[in-house]
């Protein structure tokens, strides 16, 4: 990428300065990307979702399609970002697209960290455009992301549906490393999410996270926790009939608390343990997936590994 870097006191052609990026001073910015897409084709009597489109800048990868729902199921693909976690600069943005009738699973074979900001205090971003076309079904299942004491950047997901098109996802924020006796105590972090349909927003939202400020420990705001999840499941055909088997299904004991609105079915969790959310999420899905395509949650092969 290249980067136009103004200066004073010079001519017209002076100030226009290419710049790499590829630096540690305050303009630090090292780009990734990663656009992926989905498609059908007819085999026999069988619909197969196939991966047609598959481009890459920088450390963002997949590992080939797999397929342990049978060759006519879910297309399952793994992201990879082979550096492990996200440093000052970064700049990841991905792209997908599922087309009509195609059924597609993303997720990650671990955790995604966000290291502490440099010297300069230069953030990092993450852009997450998901497109999906009528009559087709993504899941975006992500493990969780660990924020290190003093990260700052941006996370950003954007979801546009197609009038009959399905989504179910989610997201999970692990802030600190506890088990090491390090809080997050300092840094920001903002996380903003939009669901549309058909162009027409659903669901917006924006959640700062940012430890100098009241609500961050407030009863009103985020009450001293450190984790937070959001699930969210677009085009159950009966909602109120999904809410109260998640009720039924999930222990009442854990942090958790479920609502609908404007089409969006979305779940929260707020508590102080990572497994705890995860395992929520993964009974959530038990629930909704069946009502969304009609089979069972299969669990990806990575989480097990």
């Amino acid at each position: 990428m290249t980067i136009i870097v103004p200066t004073l006191g010079t001519s017209t052609a002076q100030k226009e300065v290419a710049y790499s990026g590829h630096s540690f001073d305050s303009r630090r910015h090292w780009a990734a990307s990663l656009t992926l897409g989905f498609s059908t084709r007819i085999a026999g009597t069988s619909s197969i979702t196939y991966m047609n489109k598959s481009r890459h800048y920088g450390p963002l990868r997949v590992q080939r399609p797999f397929y342990p729902e049978g060759r006519d199921g879910c297309c399952h693909v793994y992201l990879l970002h082979p550096p492990g976690g996200v440093v000052s600069g970064d700049a990841l943005n991905i792209d997908v697209t599922v087309e009509a009738n195609a059924h597609t699973l993303l997720t990650t074979p671990a955790a995604n960290k966000l290291y502490k900001a440099d010297s300069n205090g230069v953030a990092w971003s993450q852009y997450t455009h998901l497109k999906v076309a009528d009559n087709a079904m993504l899941e975006w299942l992500p493990q969780e992301t660990l924020a290190f004491d003093g990260s700052r950047g941006e996370q950003t997901v954007i979801i546009d549906l197609e009038d009959y098109a399905k989504c179910l996802g989610w997201e999970i924020l692990g802030l600190g490393r506890p088990a090491s006796n390090l809080p997050f105590e300092s840094g920001k972090l903002e996380q903003r999410f939009q669901i549309n349909r058909s162009g027409r927003p659903l669901w917006i939202e924006r959640q700062s996270v940012d430890p100098n400020h009241p609500r961050f420990t407030g009863k009103w705001g985020q009450g001293g926790t450190t984790v937070y999840a959001t699930l969210w499941a677009v085009g159950l055909e009966d909602p109120a009939e999904a809410i109260t088997a998640l009720r039924e299904h999930i222990p009442a004991t854990t942090h958790w608390a479920v609502t609908y609105r404007r089409g969006v079915l979305l779940l929260r969790y707020l508590g102080m343990e990572r497994n705890e959310a995860w395992e929520l999420l993964q009974q959530a899905r038990e629930v909704l997936r069946p009502r969304l395509t009609g089979q069972k949650a299969v669990i990806p092969r990575i989480w097990l590994t």
